[in-house]
């Protein structure tokens, strides 16, 4: 396959990254890779699908990755899998065989190491440099699914219909099912035998980085999970907190203990962002030196120092965010050109351990296996965002009254923009459209 075939295909197939941002997987596809790097580790606590989808469709996913790599002349492929998820593991070894470009690199079971930067070095030894992309180093990372659904769009021209989401916490059943795009909170959470909580919290995504959600909020090619608790729980309450409480409470009580810097993973990969330094910054109003604030621009946000390592209970996290939105806001952009620091020594003894971290984070009780379930679901009612992804949202190709079929373009990528098109993901009649979303009512049975 050539690779302009290759882009073509997956673009028109709606292939966004499955997870994280959502950037266009077609704007990753570069004949500068040479090392593709599959990001089977999960990352958060609580979180299963890419394991489950990993061990049940290994050979698709394989056999994906050896005709990327093939095709955009990679040299190797590194499947990134941690040591921890053992009928992965072994799921992957059995199919290595057929696969000579193909190598298994095990990971250890940390947090953040779903982090691409992290993963780059983990497996790699490479370090992205400071603001740059993993091009830059020779290297494409791509998530479970996402080439899960490049193996749909290559073999079975389907587009990006269905989102696999795992469903645990305050629920009667944990588990994972598949379900159509566009589905609410409320009824995914009931493929899982409803809630159990008093009064629930709902938590789009693992419980490190994923936003507070309402229940009427809706699935889209991003979403890993919905996790369920009550609302007092620690984990609710603080990504609940007010930005202008959390900044004076850092102003009361940081007592610059640098542990927030110093469990950093991006600090400890010499990229220059110090969270204590920031803190500092912050809190005094001194803005004599701006390096602080820049360095906010090198946040991934995996919110290591506010969930886990400040043990004041503040949030640098929220409060960098804050500032790197604001930064934004006013058209600065993120600096280039910026030379990482050697990797500090002490990277081998500061990886955070996903089970301590679960612990601290009060989760232990909702540790399930989840088990994975690919049963077709039916959904009365869909709201298919239009933006669900990185770039310029598509644009709406229906109107209020047509009959749509699953699959179809209801939104048409944006000109030459870095942009996806969203299809229908069920048979069913359009009831509204507006800039922001196309809502869809299933069809009645006759």
């Amino acid at each position: 396959m050539e690779l302009r075939e290759l882009i073509e295909t997956i673009k028109e197939a709606g292939v966004a990254g499955a997870g994280g941002a959502g950037f266009p997987t077609y704007g990753k596809f570069s004949d500068r890779t040479k090392t593709i790097l599959l990001n089977c580790a999960e990352c958060e606590p609580l979180l299963r699908l890419h394991r489950q989808l990993l061990s049940v469709h290994t050979f698709e996913i394989l056999s994906t990755l050896q005709q990327m790599a093939e095709t955009l002349g990679a040299e190797e492929v590194i499947v990134g899998v941690k040591e921890a998820y053992t009928d992965t593991v072994e799921a992957v070894k059995a199919q290595l065989p057929s696969f000579p470009l193909i190598s298994l690199g095990l990971l250890p079971e940390i947090y953040p190491a779903g982090d691409e930067v992290v993963l780059i070095h983990e497996l790699t030894g490479k370090v992205v440099p400071p603001g740059s992309i993993p091009i830059e180093v020779g290297a494409a990372v791509f998530n479970v699914e996402t080439v899960y659904n490049i193996y749909r769009a290559l073999h079975q021209k389907a587009p990006v219909t269905k989102k696999y989401i795992t469903i645990t916490g305050e629920v009667k059943r944990p588990c994972t099912r598949l379900v159509p795009l566009g589905m609410s909170v409320r009824d995914v959470v009931a493929l899982a035998g409803g809630v159990t909580a008093r009064k629930p919290a709902y938590i789009m995504g693992g419980p490190m980085t994923g936003p507070v959600a309402g229940e009427y909020d809706v699935i889209t090619k991003t979403s890993n999970a919905i996790l369920v608790l009550e609302q007092d729980h620690p984990v609710v309450q603080k990504k609940k907190g007010n930005i202008q409480i959390n900044l004076k409470r850092a102003m009361a009580a940081c007592c610059q203990c640098e542990m927030c810097t110093d469990l950093c993973p991006r600090n400890l990969l010499g990229h220059p962002i110090e969270p204590h330094a920031f803190m500092r910054a912050a809190t005094s109003g001194t803005t004599r030196d701006i390096k602080p604030f820049m360095g906010t621009m090198f946040c991934v946000s995996c919110g290591l120092c506010e969930m886990y390592s400040c043990m004041q209970g503040l949030s640098p996290r929220s409060l960098i965010q804050e500032y790197k939105a604001g930064l934004r806001a006013k058209g600065v952009p993120v600096p280039k050109g910026i030379e990482a620091d050697p990797v500090k020594r002490e990277l081998s003894y500061r990886k955070v351990p996903v089970k301590r971290l679960q612990s601290r984070l009060g989760l232990d009780m909702y540790d399930d296996p989840a088990p994975l379930d690919e049963k077709e679901v039916a959904a009365e009612l869909v709201k298919l965002r239009l933006s669900q992804h990185i770039g310029a949202p598509a644009q709406a190709v229906v109107k209020a009254g047509d009959m749509v079929t699953a699959g179809q373009v209801i939104g048409q990528a944006k000109g030459d923009a870095l942009s996806l098109p969203v299809h229908a993901s069920i048979d069913g009649v359009v009831i509204d459209v507006n800039e922001q979303t196309v809502t869809i009512k299933a069809r009645e049975a006759s």
